[in-house]
């Protein structure tokens, strides 16, 4: 379990790896991975218990799933940081051959990469399988997962959501990064959700909120209060309010950024305001 000293120093690292990744190959989604950092670095350097000698099975460990699988830049750094891959195969993001595909797939072979993902609205359902299947293998183990806000819009969450609930499968930690932006605007625009909160709890859910889901020691109580109510008899939703782009200041509060990438100047900018920390690749 790292420091919140170690997990600051993390951050901007990742931040500057993502907007690397993209910029290179002029590809990519910066928005929604910048958005994501501090719940990557506290998931896999705080939370979970893990093994990098990896495994498709993952038995006696957290397992993690990437629903919204777009934001590979973030996934794919925060694995090579942990120790999953050489962070010198970041530079091969999106490339031909590369196995850092711009959505995660899992014909590659990449260490912590259990399932392909980016058709949104599949995760949750794959996430409680496995919930299911470390309960049957008497494995106490946790799952995560990670799901856009608006990927709840795809009626297979809903089902998945409803099923977890009533079969009490509590040994799942669900996040949603709840940044009320999607590619072609904000959810409002595109199709409201209204009060994610009670319906969740009305599904059966726990409901643990973060307001500052970029504040590094909000992320990490809120996740460690989503652990606690862990186990007992019902699923965990975390609502992990984020700021599209955060860290970025000209990348912030807007969905223009969800698949665009920096060009030269706007790359050494993003890089100014996040300071190397542990060496690029």
């Amino acid at each position: 379990m790292a420091s919140l000293e170690t997990l600051q120093h993390l951050v901007p690292q990742v931040r500057r790896d993502i907007l690397r990744m993209v910029h290179q190959v002029n590809s990519g989604h910066p928005g929604g991975s910048l958005g994501c950092v501090e719940f990557f670095v506290t998931l896999y350097n705080h939370m979970m218990e893990y093994s990098t000698d990896f495994d498709m099975d993952g038995k006696n460990e957290d397992l993690f799933f990437l629903s919204n699988g777009h934001i590979s830049p973030v996934f794919y750094s925060t694995l090579a940081r942990s120790g999953f891959f050489d962070v010198s195969e970041l530079a091969t993001f999106r490339k031909l051959d590369s196995r850092l595909q711009g959505h995660p797939t899992t014909h590659e072979g990449l260490p912590g990469v259990r399932i392909a993902s980016g058709s949104l609205g599949q995760g949750m359902s794959v996430a409680i399988g496995a919930a299911e299947a470390k309960k049957l293998n008497g494995d106490s183990h946790l799952v995560y997962s990670l799901h856009g806000d608006g990927e709840l819009q795809e009626g297979q969450n809903w089902e998945a959501i409803l099923y977890a609930g009533a079969k009490g499968i509590d040994n799942l930690i669900s996040t949603i990064d709840y940044n009320k932006q999607q590619i072609d605007g904000s959810t409002d625009d595109v199709l409201p959700l209204g009060d994610l909160r009670p319906k969740l709890e009305t599904f059966g859910w726990v409901v643990i909120e973060v307001e500052k889901g970029n504040e590094l020691e909000s992320v990490v109580k809120g996740m460690e209060a989503a652990k606690a109510a862990s186990g007992k008899q019902k699923p965990v939703a975390v609502l992990l309010h984020t700021v599209m782009g955060n860290g970025v200041d000209f990348m912030m509060h807007t969905h223009a950024w969800h698949g665009k990438a920096p060009n030269d100047e706007q790359l050494a900018t993003g890089l100014a305001q996040n300071e190397e920390t542990l060496g690029d690749y």
